[in-house]
């Protein structure tokens, strides 16, 4: 997803497995466009309604799928990945963190494929 498909006040969520047949992440909120260092582009910071350590972090607009609307993009986006996603994942009585993304020391979420970045 580009950056300008996202504003502020938005309710979104970084995908991070599957359980129960169906995809699963952390729901947050962006706040605010910010740097995002590992891949040196645009990014936003985000909230995450549950607070803890890392209440606040920074991920690309590719990490990201609406929850607070329907937009067609994100659809799309999502749908294509349940159909690739979930068939490999066939137990449905586990939660299956794929590890696709960890945060740095700082809390700038990274994607496993953007890890060789800056």
């Amino acid at each position: 997803m580009p950056h300008g498909h996202f504003r502020p006040g938005d309710q979104v969520v970084i995908l991070k497995g599957v359980a129960g047949g169906e995809l699963w992440g952390d729901a947050m909120t962006v706040v605010t466009p910010s740097w995002h260092t590992p891949t040196d582009e645009d990014g936003w910071r985000l909230r995450d309604p549950n607070g803890g350590r890392q209440t606040f972090v920074t991920a690309h607009p590719r990490y990201l799928v609406h929850l607070s609307r329907r937009c067609p993009d994100c659809l799309i986006y999502l749908r294509a990945l349940e159909d690739y996603l979930i068939p490999k994942f066939t137990d449905a009585g586990h939660v299956i963190d794929c590890a696709w993304y960890f945060t740095t020391d700082k809390n700038q979420v990274v994607h496993i494929a953007d890890r060789g970045g800056r």
